[in-house]
Parts: C-alpha cells; structure tokens; sequence
C-alpha cells in the first residue's frame, strides 16, 4: 500500500483517530455528570439520548454519506461533536446534558458506515480491497493509542474533581477534536467517490434493502458480530468494574487495567494481517468467538480469584479487538460501491435491535447483584451468535454456481 491513494487514506484516518477519539474527560465522566448535580436517573436518560440519536440517524446519515461522499460526511459529524462539546461548558441541568448526548450521539452516525466506505473504496482503486482486515485493524488501534493518553491524563488532571479541572479536559478534548478536523480536509476522494452520482435518498435506502435480501448471508453474518460483541463490548464492559473489585482488584489499579488492555489491543489491532496470512479468516472468527463464550462461562463461575478476574478482563478485551476487522474484510466483498454507506447503516439499525433484545433478555433473568447469573445469560446469547455461519463471498457464488 506505498504511495497509493490507499496508504494516504489510512495514514490520515490512523491520526485523525487518534485525535479524534481523544475524550480527556472519559475516565472521569460519570463524576462530571454527579458534579454537576445530575443524579442515576439522569444518567441513565443520558445514556438513552444517545443511543436514541444513533437509531434515528443510522438511515438518513447513511444516505447522506452515499449522496455526498465520506469526506462530507466525516466533517459534518467531526463539527457536530464539536458543538456538542461545547456545551458542556454551560452544561448544568439534565437537559443540556440530554442535547448534549444527542448531538453526540448523532454526530457517530455520520462516521458510521462512512469510514469502512471510504476505507474500501480506496484499497479497490489500487486493487488492494483484500487487505482491509489489515487497513481496518490498523486504524482501529488509533482508538487503544487514545484510549491509554487521555485515561491516564484525564484521571491525573482531574483528581479533585474540581470544576476549574473538568473546564480543563473539555477544552483539552476540543483542541485535540479541532485538529481530526484539519486533517480530514486532507483526505483524497476515490474516483467511485468523485464520479458518484446523486440519486433519490429513498432509492439509496430501498437499493441497500435489497443488498441485504439478495445476499441473506450478509445478514447472517452480521447476526454472529453482534450477538457475540453485544454480551461481550457492551454488557461485559459495563459489569466489568464490579466483577473485577468483587475479585480483590484495587479500584485505584483498574485504570491501569484499562491501559494495559488498550496496548495490548493496539498490539493486537497491528497482528491482525499476521494472523490472517497463518490462519484463514473464518477460523478466527470461530476461534474468537468460542473464546468470547469461554470468557464469559469463567466470570460467572469464578469471581473470588484476581488473577483469573484479571485473565478472563484482558481475554474479552483482545478477542473484540480481533473479530471486527476480520468481518469488516468479509461483509464488505458483498456490497456494491453505491450503496455501500447506506447498507451497513442499515445493518446497524439491526445492531441498535439487538442492542434492546439483550439487554431485555439479560434484565429479566438478572436478580439484585447476580454477575454470575448476567454473564452465563450473555454467554448462551453469545453461542447463539456463534454458531451462526460466516461464508466469504467468494465460497458463497461457487456454492450458488455448482447449485
């Protein structure tokens, strides 16, 4: 990928990601939330306003990015984080923080579909399009190099929650965001980009349907990614804290636990083209997959040890690390350029579905504080996920040729 529009590409969106995702006020968050008087009720609206943001703008954000191109569409969502931001300087009663998480919110859907796009387009104009497992996997490690700075600044800066220390970050974070901003007007359109023509945004939506009926194993596919990250990237992460104090952790050492589990991801984001030349892609995927329903079996039975505590935290961390970029490769041979954008924002409205169906699932069979009880639940979910079956495209039209 040496001095093709590609390399450029991916270089550029490497570091605008890593500023981009620079959020000095994340490890600290919710104490900026209760200081500034919002209670547990507030911050869970908080958390729906923005989940309610990504539902609604999955399609029209999708389309907007197929009408305008990626670029346009990266910017829109890089100056709407922007502005929302910028309101938590005035921010004080819940429904500032409401507008706030909105816009946030709304402002990842613009990238949402848009960057694996953008990212697709350019290695199929240097016929590179086999290698964006790697591309993906190295620009998702600009997230680990993010997440390691700003956890550990963050938390130092602001270690006595004091609202001249909180202004602090959130100036800190803009600065960091205004700089992905400049860099993204670097970015250089692939020509299937330049040349796109400007359709109805209701045809984009009803050409992406029929992408997904025509190839039902894009579907299915989908269904084993989410089903697996779901238990393991959203409900494993939020119970991760207790389980892991509950084991003997220190709260102070957690922290560090999330910037050591931040380097090993970014080690394991740049292992991802290594592995795929030993190993075949659907193997991993299965391999990762099984390991996340291992992970999850283990917390439920073991809570008491720290050291295992320790283990299983680091093993669901790395084995998400993995899956992902190895899918993106897969699912994006079986959608067309044009509509590339709007189809995988359709399939993250099915994402956001699932999204409420296990978390439904998981709130009815937990009790009190039984973690055991939520990760075997998230564990039978995730081998549902699982064995569902994952084809290349390239299997998929031999199969339907021999048939």
């Amino acid at each position: 990928m040496n001095n093709t529009i590609a390399s450029h590409n991916i270089r550029l969106l490497f570091w605008s990601g890593i500023f981009g995702t620079m959020n000095f006020l994340q490890p600290v968050l919710t104490l900026f939330y209760l200081q500034r008087g919002l209670d547990t009720r507030d911050i869970f609206m908080v958390l729906f306003c923005w989940s309610l943001a990504v539902l609604i703008g999955e399609i029209p954000t999708g389309v907007y990015a197929d009408r305008f191109g990626p670029k346009v569409s990266f910017i829109t969502g890089c100056m709407l984080r922007l502005v929302s931001f910028s309101l938590l300087f005035f921010a004080s009663g819940p429904w500032m923080f409401y507008l706030y998480s909105f816009l946030n919110g709304f402002s990842v859907t613009f990238y949402s579909g848009a960057d694996e796009a953008f990212i697709y387009e350019s290695l199929k104009e240097s016929h590179e399009e086999n290698k964006m497992d790697q591309a993906m996997g190295h620009i998702q490690s600009a997230d680990f190099i993010a997440m390691i700075v700003s956890v550990l600044i963050g938390a130092f800066l602001a270690r006595d929650l004091s609202n001249q220390q909180f202004l602090v970050l959130i100036v800190l974070t803009i600065a960091f965001q205004l700089v992905e901003l400049m860099l993204i007007f670097f970015l250089r359109k692939p020509v299937s980009d330049t040349v796109r023509q400007v359709n109805n945004p209701f045809r984009q939506v009803k050409e992406g349907f029929k992408v997904i009926r025509r190839e039902p194993r894009l579907l299915i596919m989908f269904l084993n990614v989410t089903l697996v990250f779901i238990p393991v990237g959203a409900v494993f992460k939020n119970f991760d804290q207790p389980y892991l104090t509950h084991a003997g952790v220190p709260v102070a050492s957690i922290g560090v636990l999330y910037a050591a589990a931040a380097v090993l991801g970014f080690g394991a984001s740049h292992s991802i083209g290594w592995l795929t030349h030993r190993f075949s892609r659907i193997a991993l995927m299965y391999a990762t997959g099984f390991l996340s329903v291992s992970g999850l079996v283990l917390a439920a039975l073991i809570q008491s040890e720290i050291w295992a505590a320790v283990g299983i935290f680091f093993l669901l961390r790395i084995v998400q690390v993995i899956r992902y970029p190895i899918y993106s490769k897969i699912s994006n041979d079986y959608i067309p350029s044009s509509v590339r954008a709007t189809t995988i924002s359709l399939l993250s409205i099915v994402d956001s579905c699932c999204d409420l169906f296990v978390f439904l699932i998981l709130s009815l069979v937990a009790s009190g504080n039984s973690l055991h009880v939520i990760f075997l639940g998230g564990a039978f979910i995730v081998l549902a996920g699982v064995l569902l079956p994952i084809r290349p495209l390239k299997i998929h039209r031999d199969e339907r040729l021999n048939g």
